[in-house]
């Protein structure tokens, strides 16, 4: 496989490389305030439609570019590069998944508020019981004449406090298999008997919550696809999730082990044998994450849409991003928990989130074991 970038995706890389000199937000990485970053990212991602970088892959029909998958993967990686912020990652599966099963209605209703960031989206699958086997979700929707009246609780919901509308797993029918009774539905977060309850994560973030569900009223015309149809949808947001061509962690990952570079040489360490073989684990280990994505991203480019093996990259990515930081802990000892340390230490606590959101490490495993190893359950 050739990856080098055709004149097309050059120029592109070129004309993308100067906006984000002239654009990125100056020490947005220094915000701490969960609300001053919302808000930092509604921006960015207004900026990001105007400049015609979100959406490049879509089809024109939904408000795109009709762009191959490269273009998202090229501005990802000069994201990184630059030290600017990401593409707003839940354009790329939630609004896929709305364009994919949504009524002609709900497209002009909300393709276009979602590609220009005018609405802010969050996740509602997991529940305190139904995390890792997402099926046995106990979210009750009960149709009433127009209207769907849902009950339950949703947990680890990212960013449900800044999120203007919803994508939610409910149970519509407790007397099929439990993969057949749930469907989807569209909600706004400012509807009756919603209530948000941030959860601080171990680095201090408010980044996910627990959403209560107390008889909300939800349209008919709001649901996403034919009723039932819940577990095949909540699938595909799955394998666009995991895959590699939405998430701009290659570059970040360089980012972090050139700054783990520095941080040894600081310390005089970068001659003792034992730093410099977990510099080059670390290094080995980024490697083949970054070709494993290559690959991926190729048969997008082909064509073919993500499946399971979007589980691999999300194993790698997270066993990678840990690596790191762990490396970075290691190397600044008791001084990580001191002032000049607390940083890395945030980084740290953060990474370790990486192996649960987006579905465990042993959910993964079990992903790929039956459906691409074809193993029995």
């Amino acid at each position: 496989m050739d990856f080098r970038d055709t004149p097309e995706e050059a120029a592109y890389r070129v004309t993308l490389r100067k906006w984000l000199a002239a654009n990125t937000p100056a020490n947005w990485t220094a915000i701490t305030e969960p609300e001053d970053i919302a808000q930092l990212h509604r921006e960015w991602h207004h900026a990001l439609f105007e400049a015609g970088y979100v959406g490049q892959t879509w089809p024109l029909h939904w408000g795109g570019r009709d762009l191959n998958p490269m273009y998202d993967a090229i501005f990802n990686e000069e994201a990184g590069d630059a030290g600017a912020p990401a593409l707003p990652s839940r354009v790329n599966f939630l609004g896929r998944v709305i364009g994919t099963y949504a009524s002609d209605e709900q497209k002009a209703r909300f393709l276009r508020a979602t590609l220009d960031g005018t609405l802010q989206w969050c996740q509602g699958f997991s529940e305190p019981g139904a995390g890792s086997d997402l099926a046995a979700l106990r979210t009750r929707a009960v149709l009433d004449g127009d209207r769907y009246i849902v009950n339950g609780q949703k947990m680890w919901t990212s960013n449900a406090q800044f999120s203007d509308w919803c994508v939610l797993l409910a149970r519509t029918d407790p007397d099929v298999p439990k993969h057949k009774g749930i469907s989807v539905f569209l909600v706004d977060m400012n509807t009756p008997g919603i209530t948000v309850r941030p959860i601080m994560l171990s680095n201090g973030d408010p980044e996910t919550s627990e959403v209560f569900w107390d008889d909300v009223e939800i349209p008919v015309d709001q649901r996403l696809g034919e009723p039932g149809a819940g577990w095949q949808i909540a699938m595909t947001t799955f394998s666009y999730e995991r895959g590699p061509a939405d998430i701009g962690v290659i570059s970040q990952y360089r980012r972090a082990l050139r700054e783990v570079e520095s941080l040894a040489g600081e310390r005089g360490l970068l001659e003792q044998p034992e730093v410099r073989k977990k510099l080059a684990r670390a290094y080995m280990q980024g490697e083949v994450l970054r070709l494993n994505a290559a690959y991926q991203l190729s048969l997008r480019v082909s064509g073919r849409p993500p499946g399971p093996e979007g589980s691999v990259a999300k194993l790698l990515w997270s066993e990678t991003e840990q690596s790191i930081q762990h490396l970075a802990l290691d190397l600044l000892g008791a001084d990580a928990l001191a002032d000049d340390g607390a940083s890395w230490l945030r980084r740290y606590f953060r990474s370790r989130t990486s192996s649960v959101y987006g579905g465990s490490a042993q959910i993964q495993r079990n992903l790929l074991s039956q459906r691409i190893l074809g193993m029995p359950r």
